[in-house]
């Protein structure tokens, strides 16, 4: 018998750990980097990773305004989004050679925003067969590296300007 070691799940599928108060994107902001492991700062938006991955590198765009409507952005937050998505593109293609990405936006609870309430973009690596018989057959996902191995490494193929 094979098991999947995902010690890091637990906490959540308890409901514990240290979630902030009130908004968890807005917490980032002031967070230090490590903690929250947020990748990239830009003057508008951050990049951080998704803590419960659809797979390895998922991240996430984040503008540092609370909203949860993307009519309300300004141009110029606009542009640093996907100036920085771009980035994080190219970064997740240096360190993992994905040939393809899922990149977009759940605006709101009916479209499957898990966090309806800050506007963000998902970032998601693709490879062909990613969804092998372990996601179509035995419902499970399989993250074959860790968050804080993938932090790293972000952190480190990330374009300079």
């Amino acid at each position: 018998m094979d098991h999947l070691w995902t010690p890091w799940r637990m906490a959540y599928l308890r409901n514990e750990g240290t979630k902030p108060e009130g908004c968890i994107f807005c917490h980032k902001v002031q967070a230090k980097d490590e903690e929250e492991l947020v990748v990239f700062r830009s003057t508008f938006v951050y990049v951080t990773l998704n803590l419960y991955p659809y797979n390895n590198g998922h991240l996430l765009v984040v503008p540092y305004e609370h909203t949860a409507d993307i009519t309300t952005l300004k141009p110029e937050v606009l542009t640093d989004l996907m100036l920085t998505t771009q980035k994080a593109v190219l970064a997740l293609r240096a360190i993992y050679n994905a040939p393809a990405f899922n990149i977009g936006i759940n605006q709101g609870a009916a479209a499957g925003a898990g966090i309806a309430e800050h506007l963000h973009l998902h970032i998601v690596p693709r490879w062909p067969n990613d969804a092998n018989y372990m996601t179509v057959i035995g419902q499970t996902r399989v993250i074959p590296d860790s968050l804080i191995n993938t932090y790293t490494q972000l952190r480190s193929a990330w374009p300079q300007d």
